[in-house]
């Protein structure tokens, strides 16, 4: 899902502005985030105790409110669209946070930012599904890219999914489990699992429309995926078509990117029963 540009939007005077918020030499602190983005306050401490990384992290409403929670942590936001990363630094800048800031970015880049285990945590939240088989490859949570997460994240650590897409949660909980990572949660209902999750205004606007939030929360495993499990992943079904529900959404709230597929099943189902019923 691209970001769109608003009206009188200049992003190279926007970046410019909010440029103190956002790190484009990130390779550079590989290793010594912790220490190296800890703020100078006399008397303070050196280092973060953690570093959380918000993979998509949208225009940044999720780190900046975790932030403000939790000023031990370092809290470090990535995203591909330049509005959006724009849109995070302005945040937090505003909101005058020493804990967070924003790197433009994407999962292939991650190995080569993060030194492995420096991660405590990473959050994924309301990722681009992707739902076209052709697609796949660039969901955040096929079972290759976990693996890829797998050595950043210290021992212990968490990788949190949240989205509002049934079918991409009913594909990314079997790619968790075919590369052997512990999944500690698995809801439907985040919201009532875990109410201390800070509620976007993006989280608001779906629920407002009928949406639930469908989360995973895993620990990775212990050892690096094997080419047989990787395999195994990628045998699954990998059009998001394949894991709609039954009742097509009945009465509910469709995903991001469904609405064609669901709209021509229904057709489809429809024209069938009137075959039967002449």
């Amino acid at each position: 899902m691209h970001a769109r540009m608003p009206k009188n939007f200049i992003l190279d005077q926007r970046i410019e502005r909010a440029s103190d918020a956002i790190e484009t030499g990130a390779a550079a602190y590989r290793g010594r985030w912790a220490e190296a983005c800890c703020p100078l306050i006399p008397g303070g401490v050196e280092r973060f105790d953690h570093v959380h990384l918000d993979l998509g992290c949208g225009k940044g409403a999720y780190i900046a409110a975790m932030a403000q929670r939790h000023p031990d942590t370092l809290f470090i936001g990535m995203d591909s669209e330049p509005v959006c990363v724009v849109h995070a630094a302005q945040l937090v800048l505003d909101l005058g946070l020493k804990n967070a800031l924003v790197i433009p970015g994407d999962a292939a880049n991650l190995a080569g930012i993060f030194a492995p285990g420096e991660l405590s945590s990473i959050s994924i939240n309301f990722p681009t599904p992707h739902p076209k088989r052709r697609h796949a490859r660039l969901r955040v949570t096929t079972a290759e890219h976990l693996d890829g997460y797998r050595p950043l994240i210290a021992e212990g650590g968490m990788l949190t999914l949240r989205t509002d897409s049934l079918p991409l949660y009913e594909y990314s909980l079997p790619q968790f489990k075919a590369i052997g990572w512990e999944v500690v949660c698995a809801t439907h209902d985040d919201r009532t699992a875990h109410p201390e999750q800070p509620i976007t205004e993006y989280e608001q606007r779906l629920t407002e429309q009928g949406a639930t939030v469908h989360a995973v929360y895993a620990r990775p495993a212990s050892k690096p995926a094997t080419p047989e499990q990787i395999q195994s992943a990628l045998d699954m079904p990998q059009s998001l078509i394949d894991y709609l529900p039954e009742d097509l959404f009945a009465e509910g709230y469709i995903p991001y990117g469904m609405s064609y597929a669901v709209d021509n099943l229904r057709n489809r189902r429809q024209h069938l029963a009137a075959r039967q019923n002449a």
